[in-house]
C-alpha cells in the first residue's frame, strides 16, 4: 500500500485516469469526506470529460452507502456545486474535475458545509488516509436526488451583478469546449448582449485543444477571430470555467492581473471601504487602485483555499488572483467565471469606455511579464540561488520569493505539484526593465 496516494494534492484531488485516480479512489474518498464532514447530504456534480460521469457515479455509490444523501446536479461547472452546497445548506460538495489538465486526468474538488473549501490544511490529508486506509466509520442508506439547479444558478448571478446597462454590446465567447456552455445557454437569453459562439459544444474530446486560456498557444485562435473585427470585448473560460480570461476589442489578451484591478475599483464604488484580497504575485497595480478608492489592500498566500480563508477572516468583498480567479463575498467567498463576465460587461456599458481603455493606463504604469514557468531539478535551491543573484531588495517570503527595488519587483514561488518555478516580474512603468529582469533571473535559474 503507497504511503500516500498521489492523486491527493495540496487543494484537491488530480491524477490521471484510471493509474492514479479511478472509480474505486472515488468511492472510497466519498466515503470518508462523510465521516470527515459528518455531512446528511453533498452536492456532486461534474464537467464534460469522458471520465467525469462514471467518476460521479462512484461518488455518489459511496455518499449513499454511508447515509447521505447524494444530491446529483449533473453536467456544471465548479462555481454551481459551489452555489448548490451553499444556497441549498447542504454539509459538503464534491466536483468533479481536473480543470485545465490534459484529457487523461481527471479530479475532484471537496468542500463542506457554506462552500469552505477543504485543502490540506483543512482536512483533505485526513480525508486522504481515510481513503488509502479505507477506515470508514459511517455506513447507511441514503438516497440519490437528482436535480437541475441551472435556472437557480442563473438567477443567482443575475442577482449579483445587475444585467440591465448591458445593450448594445457584441461580445465573442468561448468556452473551449468546456462546461461554460451550457451555463451560458441559460444566461444569454436573459441578458441584453449579441454573442457570437466559438468553440461552444462540451465535448470531453476537447477537438480544439484543452480549455487553458492562460496559454498562448490556447487563445491564439481567439485573438485571431476578434482581430476580424466588430466585438466589444471576448471571453475564454477553462473546463470548468471557474476561471475566465479577456481580450479587449483589438483582440489582445488582458492579463489578470489588471482584470483584478478593473474589477477591485469598481467593487470599492459599490462597497465604501472594502477589504480587498490579492496575491502576492504582481501587487503595485492592485494595492495602488485599493488605496485610491479608498479600500485596504490585504495580501494573502495564493491559492484558492487561502485565499477564501482569509476572505472570510477579513469579511472582504472581493478578492482576486492574478491567474484569472476572482472571488466574492457574494457567492459565498468562492471563485466564479461567470460574475467576472457580468461585471466587466456592466462596465463597458456604464463607462462607455472600451475594455482596452479602462485596463491600458494600469498596463502602462505598472507593465508585467505574465507568469514565465521553467522547470528545474530543486526549486527550493533554484529560488535561493536567484536570492543571492540579486543583493538588497526588500524580501518577502509570504508564498515563494518576493523582492522589490525602486524600480522593478518580482515574485518566485515554487509549484506545489510538479518540479517547476513560477516567475511574475513588474515595474513602475518601464516595459524593457520588465523583459530585461525576465531575462537576466531565467539565466541564473537554468543555470
Amino acid at each position: 500500500m503507497p504511503e500516500r496516494l498521489p492523486c491527493f494534492k495540496a487543494y484537491d484531488v488530480r491524477g490521471k485516469v484510471p493509474g492514479e485516480l479511478n472509480e474505486e479512489i472515488a468511492y472510497a474518498t466519498a466515503r470518508a469526506l462523510a465521516d470527515f464532514t459528518g455531512c446528511d447530504s453533498c452536492v456532486v456534480g461534474h464537467d464534460i470529460r469522458l471520465s467525469s460521469r462514471a467518476l460521479a457515479d462512484a461518488v455518489i455509490r459511496g455518499l449513499v452507502d454511508a447515509g447521505v444523501d447524494a444530491v446529483d446536479i449533473g453536467l456544471c461547472g465548479t462555481e454551481m456545486v459551489y452555489f448548490a452546497t451553499a444556497s441549498q445548506e447542504h454539509g459538503a460538495g464534491v466536483m468533479i474535475t481536473a480543470s485545465h489538465n490534459p484529457p487523461e486526468y481527471n479530479g475532484m474538488k471537496l468542500v463542506r458545509e457554506e462552500s469552505k473549501p477543504i485543502s490540506g490544511d483543512t482536512g483533505l490529508d485526513e480525508i486522504e488516509r481515510l481513503t488509502r486506509q479505507k477506515e470508514f466509520s459511517r455506513s447507511g442508506h441514503g438516497k440519490t436526488i437528482t436535480e437541475d439547479i441551472y435556472h437557480e444558478f442563473t438567477e443567482h448571478l443575475l442577482s449579483v451583478v445587475d444585467p440591465s446597462p448591458l445593450a448594445g454590446l457584441r461580445v465573442l465567447l468561448n468556452p473551449g469546449n468546456g462546461a461554460a456552455g451550457p451555463a451560458l445557454d441559460h444566461l444569454l437569453p436573459r441578458i441584453p448582449l449579441s454573442a457570437e459562439k466559438m468553440w461552444w459544444e462540451a465535448d470531453g474530446n476537447f477537438p480544439n485543444g484543452v480549455p487553458n486560456p492562460i496559454l498562448p498557444e490556447t487563445r491564439k485562435p481567439m485573438e485571431e477571430r476578434m482581430r476580424q473585427g466588430g466585438f466589444d470585448f471576448g471571453v475564454a473560460w477553462d473546463g470548468d470555467y471557474d476561471r475566465c480570461f479577456f481580450f479587449d476589442e483589438q483582440g489582445n489578451f488582458i492579463e489578470g492581473y489588471y482584470i483584478v484591478g478593473l474589477l477591485a475599483k469598481d467593487t470599492l464604488k459599490h462597497h465604501s471601504g472594502a477589504r480587498i484580497i490579492h496575491d502576492p504575485r504582481l501587487v503595485w497595480n492592485t494595492i495602488e487602485i485599493v488605496n485610491a478608492h479608498g479600500g485596504i489592500p490585504i495580501q494573502c498566500k495564493t491559492g484558492h483555499a487561502f485565499i477564501k480563508e482569509r476572505m472570510r477572516q477579513e469579511d472582504a468583498v472581493y478578492g482576486g488572483e492574478m491567474s484569472a480567479h476572482h472571488y466574492f463575498k457574494a457567492h459565498w467567498f468562492c471563485d466564479s467565471g461567470m460574475i467576472p463576465f457580468l461585471q466587466v460587461a456592466r462596465l463597458i456599458s456604464e463607462s462607455g469606455r472600451s475594455l482596452g481603455e479602462l485596463v491600458s493606463e494600469m498596463m502602462k504604469k505598472y507593465p508585467c511579464s505574465g507568469e514565465v514557468n521553467s522547470r528545474v531539478d530543486n526549486p527550493e535551491a533554484a529560488i535561493r540561488r536567484v536570492r543571492e543573484h540579486f543583493p538588497g531588495g526588500e524580501e518577502d517570503w509570504t508564498d515563494g520569493l518576493s523582492l522589490t527595488f525602486d524600480t522593478w519587483r518580482f515574485n518566485l514561488r515554487p509549484s506545489n505539484t510538479e518540479p517547476v518555478v513560477r516567475l511574475n516580474v513588474e515595474s513602475r512603468g518601464d516595459a524593457d526593465l520588465v523583459r530585461e529582469k525576465v531575462d537576466e533571473i531565467l539565466a541564473v535559474l537554468r543555470a
